[in-house]
């Protein structure tokens, strides 16, 4: 019987398969895919159908020829959420326990990221009292060197005066986004990209469409400061928070060290 061929290499066969499954419809959804990743899918079972199952075989060819162009297609169209998907398996955090084991100064690296997160939120409790707007983006697993590379270089210590100070209107660096990534403000003035999705409010400007879309395209954290309302948001994970209080902002950044 099917029951009794069933063993655990069928199992772990499944469960490889699901993890698999979740995870790129969790990237497509939050890169704003999903509907694709549906009709992909759709569209396999399908060919599963006809081929496999119902044994046509007209039918199965020409579906055969498509599976073969169209993932060489899908790849060409997704290589940033692919990109990500790799980065995602095996960034640190997927094997923080392994690092947990074999690190004996974790206590230290986990005080030293934390010490950005105050300078941060003084930073945006200030340039949200006098309306002046800044787009702030913290590196996470995935890399931003590209994004770095389309602004200047600081490298610097974060403090609180320099943040207010690359933000300030008369800057030539404000109207960019700033990166931090290993506890430094890496650079500024950078160009980021601008989220297309539809249902964004249209009260919401550049800087709100370009936290959303480095959120879609990596897994880094996007701070906003409304220069027209002064509100503080945050976009992670392809979504968008809107309204945030400074203990807020505090928590989430905290939350980010702390996954780290």
């Amino acid at each position: 019987m099917l029951i009794d061929a069933f063993g655990i290499k069928d199992l772990f066969d499944i469960v490889i398969v699901a993890l698999l499954l979740y995870y790129i419809y969790r990237i497509m959804k939050e890169s704003g895919t999903i509907s694709v990743f549906i009709g992909v899918m759709a569209f396999i079972v399908v060919w599963l159908i006809a081929s496999e199952l119902l044994e046509m075989r007209l039918t199965g060819a020409i579906l055969d020829k498509f599976m073969g162009i169209g993932l060489l297609i899908l790849v060409i169209l997704f290589q940033e959420q692919i990109k990500r998907f790799l980065v995602e398996i095996g960034s640190k955090k997927r094997w923080h326990f392994l690092r947990d084991m074999f690190s004996h100064n974790k206590e230290g690296e986990e005080h030293e990221s934390q010490k950005w997160v105050m300078p941060i939120v003084y930073a945006c409790m200030s340039l949200a009292k006098s309306k002046t707007g800044a787009l702030i983006v913290v590196e996470q697993s995935v890399p931003l060197e590209n994004y770095e590379k389309t602004g200047d270089i600081i490298d610097a210590q974060i403090n609180t005066r320099l943040i207010e100070n690359i933000f300030f209107k008369n800057s030539p660096l404000h109207d960019g986004a700033m990166i931090i990534a290993k506890n430094r403000i890496m650079s500024a003035g950078c160009i980021l990209p601008v989220s297309h999705d539809s249902n964004i409010p249209r009260a919401l400007g550049l800087r709100h469409r370009s936290a959303l879309g480095i959120a879609q395209a990596t897994d880094a954290l996007a701070i906003v400061v409304s220069e027209e309302t002064g509100n503080i948001s945050v976009a992670h994970r392809g979504k968008l928070k809107t309204k945030l209080t400074s203990t807020e902002l505090e928590r989430i950044l905290s939350q980010i060290v702390a996954e780290q």
